[in-house]
């Protein structure tokens, strides 16, 4: 098994947590966008500015890397972040791609109805 292979799991299992937190809180779910990051990261400052009128379409989680338990996230993202990954899968680095973020959140929005949006 790779060695990240467990942490994506479990990065996937506090994703989840948060869609169904928000989903019994708000009745709409959002997926998740995961921001791995340290400080400082001024590419990772700018990135947020970038995504901020996006802000209304995902749940926006920072995983700090340096910390001891993202020891594995630290060793993989070290010298790449920001990274971001979309609902847990991996979909940018280094910089925020709008076009791959508006292709990715509109097949979500797409799915939608019966994935991951619900209608009260």
């Amino acid at each position: 098994m790779p060695w990240f292979q467990g942490n994506s799991v479990q990065l996937a299992k506090y994703s989840l947590q948060l869609l169904m937190r928000n989903l019994s809180a708000s009745k709409t779910v959002l997926p998740v966008l995961t921001l791995f990051t340290k400080d400082p990261c001024p590419l990772c400052d700018e990135a947020k500015e970038i995504l901020e009128p996006y802000k209304n379409r995902f749940i926006l989680q920072e995983v700090d890397i340096t910390l001891p338990e993202n020891s594995a996230w630290y060793e993989r993202y070290k010298f790449d972040i920001p990274v971001f990954h979309l609902n847990g899968q991996f979909l940018m680095m280094h910089r925020v791609d709008i076009p791959k973020l508006e292709k990715q959140l509109q097949k979500l929005e797409q799915q939608g109805a019966g994935s991951w949006r619900t209608t009260s």
